[in-house]
């Protein structure tokens, strides 16, 4: 009996351990607080900010900064490169793997080929978004783009922040060179949008874009940034009978009603969650839905119907276009579809009726909606210094009997 106590007890202190654990370890990491704490980088953190790398950095689990001080900086801005050729060459500078300055001088054989943000966006064609990083000799290391004939013509000078193995800020000697990422990008004025829409299987809701004339309002904010979700040619084709009995108005708020005046990538929308105002939102008009992601599934909800995102079009920043399901029916223009309903009223009082008549009944009638929705909400109120204290005292209970 007490060694059958003594395992119990040992199997609920190593819970109680992992969980203690699991609360001290899992953080996130802000590269714009952190490269704050160093002024000489200002220049390279602001344009982090600006190409809205930071925003990708920071969401990732794990990833190495390529940092460049003002002076490297000024450098590469002399050239006079757009924002977005910037984002390019700045992507090369953050790698999707984690190097610590203890590991640079660890790497198996000496060179080791890691791949960039440039490369992990499908921006770069081939290896050209893959970092050479060499240990020379001298206990100096290299830095070299793929497509740079091989030259490290950057080194490690030193580390700025590490913490193992999320996220490790180490300082290069100046910008890593790459023909392709300094390759002129295509501007906002370059983006065709209803040309892009039209190859990607959206020609119909491109078509009511120029219709409605809505299209001018869409290229007004790209520049500032824009999210569109098209439905299909299939989709609007099937939905043309409730579309044709709007008015040239509502027409045009229904189109306008499937813009974003935002870059919002696919992470940003599983990871925020929330209302989210559209292109056709107008002071009371409100115009909105509410973004939920369920796994890896988004899905866009009205006061009338529910579509999903299928696929992802168009990811060129500031514009990114995502396939959706359904048409996006705003209930300033539709009627909510009306709920069905779980249990019939009568039927649940004659069931709870007969359960107060049987004598012989031990428990109680069965709620286990009511219960399971319990439950999860009950999971999310015990954070996590409760549910410690809880099995803390749990432990100590089985100690001492």
């Amino acid at each position: 009996m007490a060694h059958a106590r003594s395992l119990t007890t040992t199997f609920f202190l190593s819970f109680l351990l992992l969980v203690i654990f699991s609360a001290t370890t899992s953080h996130a990491h802000n590269i714009t607080q952190l490269l704050a704490k160093h002024p000489e980088f200002s220049t390279f953190n602001h344009y982090l900010t600006a190409t809205h790398l930071a925003a990708e950095i920071n969401r990732r689990q794990t990833i190495t900064v390529l940092a460049l001080d003002n002076a490297a900086m000024s450098s590469l801005l002399s050239k006079q490169y757009s924002i977005y050729t910037l984002k390019n060459i700045l992507s090369l500078h953050v790698l999707t793997d984690y190097f610590g300055s203890k590991k640079l001088h660890q790497i198996t054989d000496g060179s080791a080929l890691t791949s960039s943000m440039f490369q992990a966006t499908g921006s770069a064609s081939g290896t050209s978004g893959y970092v050479n990083i060499t240990d020379l000799k001298g206990g100096k290391v290299g830095f070299g783009t793929e497509d740079n004939d091989g030259k490290l013509n950057a080194v490690y000078v030193k580390s700025l922040k590490e913490i193992p193995y999320n996220i490790s800020i180490l300082q290069i000697s100046q910008v890593l060179t790459s023909a392709e990422a300094a390759a002129p990008t295509a501007t906002p004025s370059d983006l065709n949008l209803t040309v892009i829409m039209a190859k990607q299987g959206c020609k119909a809701f491109a078509d009511l874009l120029i219709d409605t004339g809505a299209k001018s309002t869409f290229e007004q904010n790209l520049d500032g940034g824009l999210t569109v979700f098209c439905p299909s040619d299939a989709v609007v084709n099937a939905f043309m009978p409730r579309y044709k009995n709007l008015t040239a108005a509502h027409k045009v708020s229904l189109v306008l009603y499937h813009g974003v005046p935002i870059y919002q990538s696919l992470q940003t929308l599983k990871s925020s969650n929330g209302v989210m105002n559209t292109l056709a939102t107008d002071g009371a008009n409100k115009y909105d839905f509410t973004v939920q992601n369920d796994g890896e599934d988004v899905t866009l909800k009205t006061k009338v119907m529910t579509a999903k995102i299928t696929a992802t079009l168009k990811d060129q920043e500031p514009l990114i276009l995502f396939k959706v399901n359904k048409v996006l029916m705003p209930r300033e223009l539709f009627k909510p579809e009306p709920e069905p309903v779980a249990h019939a009223p009568k039927a649940a009082k004659a069931a709870k009726a007969n359960a107060e008549e049987n004598e012989d009944a031990d428990a109680p009638v069965d709620d286990s909606d009511d219960q399971t929705a319990d439950n999860e909400n009950g999971v999310d109120k015990i954070n996590g210094g409760k549910l410690i204290w809880m099995v803390l005292n749990l432990c100590m209970g089985i100690f001492f009997m």
